[in-house]
């Protein structure tokens, strides 16, 4: 009895965890009890052993023989099945009249066992099993494991399992052994000891060990590797762009209310058929501009006036947005603005006769030419509408590259005159004709000064 009680403090002081599907494997550790008088082998069995006869083989008073080890691996299945191995070693002892007999006593063999969970603490089981038994009958110091008495047994046992912890718990069982041949023995075999279970943790007990779950935190489903599908719309909550409403696995889990092809989510008009190109939003105008931002939405117009045509105020083709002058009618080539009149022109070419330059300068000199600027520069100014052509011209002295180069200088000049004199830059344009179209006698010198001059006229 003290070597009993010092086996039970020995496995105790181990870590041992109880099975569940979390820890579908378990170890089990303990002492194993051999038990043949209650099945009915008393003195007079007869056991046919190496041709010899054994009467009188067990003394009754003391049928009981304690041994160790009982071990045991078993894998949960499901559920509460579990399949397993076992194995335990034993002497027999006390044969009557030999007081210093001991025979080898060894099992083995594997097993189906199901278990009922009664609450957290206790859970009975039967088992079912099949496997080998040896009495060795030869009195042999070694152990025997073939030894002529080995038979083949059938097994059926009853226990229960008490859960100490979520993890640790103690085993009793026992179970009746049956022979398959006419000289096995029948007994019961009894077992006491403590289990060990482990495996790979199941954290959200969705059935999938952590170490495959994708989502070892939430419960989940197998087919998308143990992760949620909140909406049930076949994309798993781990890839689902949204996880709470039933969606479009290709679009990653999100709906799409007026099937244009852009999830709600990213669609400015979910509700309205649209372009993806236009965040989900139509262009029924087909001007580039989405009818959530076109002011015209019905109207082809143009992206820079918000989506709508560009007005003509003045009905002259030119559109107001290019137009200089939109509330007048004009021409393309004045910019919108209606031309300079015949007589405005031939004003300012009068008074252009009273410009003249020095020989090879493009100075602008003399008190006269100073104030036919200035009469111009008025002139333009009760004339706002017309743009202006500043022509410069040259005498024949000289190399004609040389004076084109000129005239083009003298054009420049009198422009610069009147732009700072305050005429819009934008009115006024210069070209130059050298040699070109004189309307003196380049022989002459009068001739050759009035030939250096600037003319006048509107801008087409």
């Amino acid at each position: 009895m003290h070597k009993f009680l010092f086996i039970l403090s020995f496995l105790f002081g181990g870590i041992i965890f109880s099975q569940t599907p979390d820890n579908p494997w378990r170890i089990f550790i303990g002492i194993n009890s051999v038990d043949i008088y209650p099945t009915g082998a008393d003195q007079n069995t007869t056991f046919s052993s190496q041709g010899e006869l054994f009467e009188d083989f067990f003394n009754v008073a003391d049928h009981w023989n304690f041994g160790i080890p009982a071990i045991s691996l078993s894998r949960n299945i499901k559920g509460g099945l579990s399949i397993g191995l076992e194995a335990s070693l034993n002497k027999i002892k006390r044969i009557e009249g030999q007081t210093d007999s001991d025979f080898s006593y060894y099992s083995a063999g594997g097993y189906l066992k199901n278990s009922f969970l009664l609450d957290k603490k206790i859970s009975p089981f039967f088992n079912l099993g099949f496997g080998y038994t040896s009495f060795d009958l030869s009195k042999s110091d070694k152990l025997n494991l073939f030894s002529k008495n080995l038979h083949k047994t059938y097994s059926l046992g009853l226990g229960l399992d008490f859960n100490l912890s979520e993890k640790i718990g103690i085993s009793i069982n026992s179970s009746y052994k049956n022979p398959y041949e006419n000289y096995g023995v029948k007994h019961f075999s009894h077992h006491l000891g403590l289990f060990y279970s482990f495996g790979i943790p199941d954290s959200d007990k969705d059935g999938i060990p952590d170490d495959r779950d994708s989502c070892p935190e939430d419960p989940g489903l197998k087919e998308f590797n143990g992760c949620p599908d909140s909406d049930s719309d076949g994309v798993p909550d781990n890839k689902d762009s949204c996880p709470e409403e039933f969606g479009l696995i290709e679009l990653d889990g999100c709906p799409d209310s007026d099937g244009d092809g852009l999830s709600d989510k990213d669609d400015k008009c979910p509700e309205i058929p649209g372009i993806i190109e236009m965040d989900g939003c139509p262009d029924s105008d087909l001007d580039g501009v989405s009818d959530d931002k076109d002011e015209c939405p019905n109207i082809n117009g143009d992206p820079l006036n918000n989506g709508c045509p560009w007005p003509d105020s003045d009905d002259d083709g030119i559109l107001d947005k290019d137009d200089l002058c939109p509330e007048e009618k004009g021409n393309l080539i004045n910019n919108g603005c209606p031309e300079l009149s015949n007589e405005v022109i031939q004003t300012l070419n009068e008074f252009g006769t009273k410009i003249n330059f020095m020989a090879e300068s493009d100075r602008i000199i003399g008190r006269k030419a100073i104030n036919a600027l200035k009469e111009i520069k008025d002139l333009l100014d009760n004339n706002p509408n017309g743009n202006l052509i500043i022509e410069g011209y040259a005498s024949s002295e000289g190399d004609e590259i040389y004076n084109r180069k000129l005239s083009e200088r003298r054009a420049k000049s009198v422009m610069d005159y009147l732009i700072n004199l305050g005429v819009n830059p934008d009115r006024l344009q210069t070209n130059a004709f050298g040699e070109d179209n004189p309307i003196g006698d380049n022989e002459t010198i009068y001739g050759r000064s009035i030939n250096r001059r600037v003319q006048f006229k509107t801008k087409f």
